[in-house]
């Protein structure tokens, strides 16, 4: 198989914030990520996205991954790809990022 990717990909496993803007009434649910790129991520959630989904996604990268103080990534992108776990009610989705914003959480630095 050839691989398609075009950005590196850095294995995490952090917390990652997922709602369907499309359903505002909808509330958050919390997944894991199990990687990223500067173009999309890769994260186990027990919900039924599916591909061509709109999501928001919100990640924190403590301060002792940064280095410094906390990073929040804010994201809008679109789910490509969701594999059902036999035997698991959680699913692995792939988004790819339509844009996202890093904000670090200055406060922390003292």
């Amino acid at each position: 198989m050839t691989e398609r990717r075009t950005a590196r990909r850095y294995n995490l496993s952090l917390p990652i914030i997922v709602r369907a803007p499309i359903d505002a009434e909808a509330a958050s649910k919390t997944g894991k990520i199990l990687d990223i790129s500067n173009r999309g991520v890769c994260f186990t959630i027990d919900n039924n996205l599916s591909a061509g989904s709109d999501v928001d996604l919100t990640m924190i990268l403590p301060a002792e991954l940064t280095g410094g103080a906390e990073v929040f990534i804010r994201a809008a992108g679109k789910v490509i790809r969701v594999d059902i776990r036999p035997g698991d009610d959680d699913r692995n989705v792939a988004a790819v990022f339509e844009m996202y914003d890093i904000v670090r959480n200055e406060a922390t630095i003292a």
